[in-house]
């Protein structure tokens, strides 16, 4: 190879490296709980808006006249509500042996979806079962698959998807089983949610991207650290979570959806950095 040649390709090379990444097209969400929870339902929905924040992600609502205000403040705000976090799957998991509370948490993703249908969200977060001294793993993987696809017909009928996430729940512990797991319900109304920091204790986040691809619906973020003799979330740049590595990642698979910051609550200013570091996470730049 000529000199100049190798020089031209060198550069090249070194060009492309160098460039800045690019924006990710991703809207920007706050979970609904991180913000002042002595204001009004209006009044922190104007405050979500004013930290910058683009979306919501809201908890169930099963009062009328909240979920009414809600869609009410959303739309004052210009603030789309884009996922409602079911509330009961903890309380009463999909998983338990327990019929009573089987029918209490499917009633409780019930109300979710027809919350989302309201306030014009497209994704319902569910936790799908959780493993206990009495509920074995192939029992709660069994058990929650069974209850979801009762529940995918109304998902259909009111175009919401079901999305189920990995948390702290002893379930779903790998990537290739969290795919295996929503791929066998055959449905495009039912695919993952992907928490980035809920898997930093058993796997790196960028991994679980690459594998679960496009049955990523939405995603939450969130900062974990194991500095200091302790494991625990943190703000956003400040833990152990390789950001430029996520920011790839998800351009890699094409994401183009919603993501919801997911982080302890605070004031106004704290929220706007909150939303600033979120930016630096889709510039590339943290």
């Amino acid at each position: 190879m000529q000199r100049r040649t190798f020089l031209q390709i060198a550069g090249a090379a070194l060009s492309v490296r160098s460039m800045p990444a690019a924006h990710l097209p991703i809207r920007r969400a706050v979970e609904y709980n991180m913000l002042p929870k002595d204001m009004s339902i209006a009044e922190r929905f104007k405050t979500a808006k004013e930290a910058g924040f683009e979306q919501i992600e809201c908890p169930t609502t099963p009062d009328p006249k909240d979920a009414d205000e809600m869609k009410n403040s959303a739309e004052i705000n210009g603030l789309r509500i884009h996922s409602v976090m079911n509330m009961d799957h903890w309380r009463y998991p999909l998983s338990s042996p327990d019929p009573e509370e089987v029918q209490r948490s499917l009633k409780g993703i019930e109300t979710s979806l027809r919350n989302a249908h309201l306030w014009g969200a497209d994704t319902v977060l569910v936790v799908p079962g959780v493993v206990k001294p009495n509920v074995q793993y192939a029992q709660a993987y069994e058990r929650s698959q069974t209850q979801l696809r009762k529940m995918l017909p109304l998902a259909e009928e009111l175009k919401v998807i079901i999305a189920v996430e990995e948390v702290w729940n002893k379930f779903l512990l790998s990537p290739l089983e969290f795919a295996r797991y929503v791929d066998e319900f055959h449905s495009p109304w039912l695919r993952a949610y992907f928490d980035v920091g809920n898997v930093v204790l058993y796997g790196y986040p960028q991994d679980w991207i690459r594998t679960l691809g496009k049955r990523i619906v939405k995603l939450h973020i969130k900062d974990f650290t194991f500095k200091q003799q302790s494991a625990k979330f943190v703000n956003l740049g400040e833990g152990d979570i390789d950001w430029k590595a996520i920011h790839q990642a998800l351009a890699d698979i094409g994401y183009q959806g919603s993501a919801t910051v997911e982080l302890s609550g605070g004031d106004a200013a704290y929220l706007s950095d909150v939303n600033h570091r979120f930016e630096q996470i889709l510039n590339g730049t943290l």
